[in-house]
């Protein structure tokens, strides 16, 4: 059991060194990762890099300067309330990441421990688990975040909520096959002979083998966690004001668009460039996590 301990480490360290060889060797993949890594610093430190926190919350507004367009002074322009609109598009960047990480990592603590039961175990209960699961399946995952945010009631947190009870499934179809997969390997068995327990099998040694192609999701779903939640917010079931979420800003703006095309325009790039950021990585981390793609590309 040690020598597999550490075995699997080395064989860690070698799979993560290969992966940032094959995403620093491709310029759209870097590109993806700078865009990402900006978005992530800009999320965490949005309070103190705001230019004008007190316009950016919505606490302090000058109408007087309303529709203001872009100028060195207010490079994004300002919005009806003559908040400046670089400001509230950077606190934004906050409350995008927030929903981001809350809805993935929500569903994934539903949705992997979900698969892997269903998986390890089988027969009956692995059936039952896994009709439920395609029950909601069964449904686009926006409009039952749609439906559950219209009966949950308007917010962010129950945005998040709305979100996560809608992708979790995902994680769990993925992780049920990846188990699928594991459960029959040699180390394993090698574990149910030695008397481990059924627990510790699949949290020690089925879970990490399953992680790599639900790492590779749960990075392209930081995008469209955004996305989603940005059109909860445009359709008014999401985050409400003063909270400057990019989806919410857009939808501020929409009816200016004739007179004041700044309003939608700056958050929506801002959503446009995070999403393609997430996309691009995700796909770079596919193509090196999966050892047949890093042949084939070698080739």
């Amino acid at each position: 059991m040690i020598f597999r301990r550490k075995f699997v480490t080395a064989a860690t360290i070698r799979e993560l060194r290969a992966v940032a060889s094959s995403v620093r060797a491709s310029p759209v993949s870097t590109a993806g990762l700078v865009v990402v890594l900006a978005f992530l610093a800009l999320g965490i430190l949005a309070p103190w890099v705001t230019p004008r926190p007190e316009e950016a919350w919505g606490v302090k507004y000058d109408a007087t300067k309303s529709f203001l367009p872009p100028s060195p002074e207010h490079p994004f322009g300002t919005d009806e309330l003559g908040r400046d609109l670089l400001s509230r598009v950077v606190l934004g960047a906050r409350f995008s990441l927030l929903i981001a990480v809350c809805v993935v990592g929500l569903s994934l603590l539903i949705g992997i421990p979900v698969g892997i039961v269903g998986g390890y175990l089988g027969g009956r209960v692995g059936s039952a688990i896994m009709r439920i699961t395609d029950m909601f399946l069964a449904f686009p995952p926006l409009l039952l975040a749609i439906a559950l945010a219209a009966v949950l009631g308007r917010g962010l947190e129950n945005a998040i909520v709305s979100l996560a009870i809608s992708w979790w499934p995902w994680y769990a179809r993925l992780a049920y096959v990846q188990t699928n997969s594991v459960k029959s390997a040699p180390f394993v068995e090698a574990a149910r002979v030695v008397g481990v327990g059924e627990l510790a099998i699949m949290a020690r040694h089925i879970l990490p083998n399953t992680l790599a192609p639900i790492i590779v999701q749960a990075a392209l779903d930081m995008g469209s966690a955004i996305l989603e939640a940005a059109a909860l917010s445009f359709l008014g079931l999401g985050v409400q004001p003063p909270i400057p979420e990019w989806g919410l800003l857009v939808s501020e703006g929409w009816i200016y668009i004739n007179r004041a095309w700044w309003i939608s325009v700056f958050p929506g790039l801002a959503i446009f460039a995070t999403v393609l950021g997430f996309n691009l990585l995700g796909d770079a981390l596919r193509e090196a996590m999966d050892p047949r793609l890093r042949l084939i590309k070698a080739a």
